[in-house]
């Protein structure tokens, strides 16, 4: 969400993580009328209602963006890397992601990831 890349490139800047702190402090500045600490408790409370409603096995769904869900991992036999010895695992409940037909768009019209070799020139 970097303020100076309004061209939708990713070559032009390496890939990098973007923290709740980056998206705080790009919408405080974006939102001058409004606080930073507003900002920062309206994101907080929406990740928080967001994984609350997870845990209840709700669906979210932002239309444009993505829906988040539950899938269930069934119980298997793994492996202890160190030892290799067969360890039982229980089934469980992971959260998964859907991304939406305008982000997957718009992802691909970006380009994506800059490839390996690009990165290494820079």
């Amino acid at each position: 969400m970097s303020g100076d890349d309004t061209t939708g490139d990713s070559r032009a800047r390496a890939a990098r993580s973007l923290t709740k702190s980056d998206v705080i402090d790009e919408l405080a500045r974006h939102q001058d009328h409004l606080p930073h600490r507003d900002v920062e408790q309206a994101v907080k409370l929406l990740l928080e209602k967001m994984s609350q409603e997870l845990a209840y096995g709700d669906r979210i769904e932002v239309r444009g963006f993505g829906s988040f869900s539950l899938h269930f991992r069934p119980a298997r036999m793994g492996r202890n890397p160190k030892s290799g010895d067969a360890v039982a695992l229980r089934g469980k409940h992971v959260p998964h992601f859907k991304p939406g037909k305008e982000l997957r768009e718009r992802v691909n019209r970006s380009g994506g990831y800059p490839s390996q070799a690009e990165s290494m020139e820079e």
